[in-house]
């Protein structure tokens, strides 16, 4: 009996190591994608900036054909 109950103390805490690596993982991917999307909205006004809006010039503009 006592070694099933060593046994599973040895299941759950590998599960918890296990459920940690996991969270910190997860933690460190959001941060990433938080860092990523602020760059996004700092370029897309970058490119307002430089870009103004309305009618582009003749030779900018893709031929009908493509």
């Amino acid at each position: 009996m006592e070694s099933r109950l060593e046994a599973l103390e040895c299941k759950l805490m590998a599960a918890e190591d296990l459920l940690d690596g996991l969270n910190m993982t997860l933690f460190r991917q959001q941060e990433a994608i938080e860092l990523l999307q602020a760059q996004v909205l700092d370029l897309k006004r970058q490119l307002q900036t430089v870009q103004p809006r309305g009618p582009g010039r003749p030779e900018d503009e893709i031929p009908p054909h493509y």
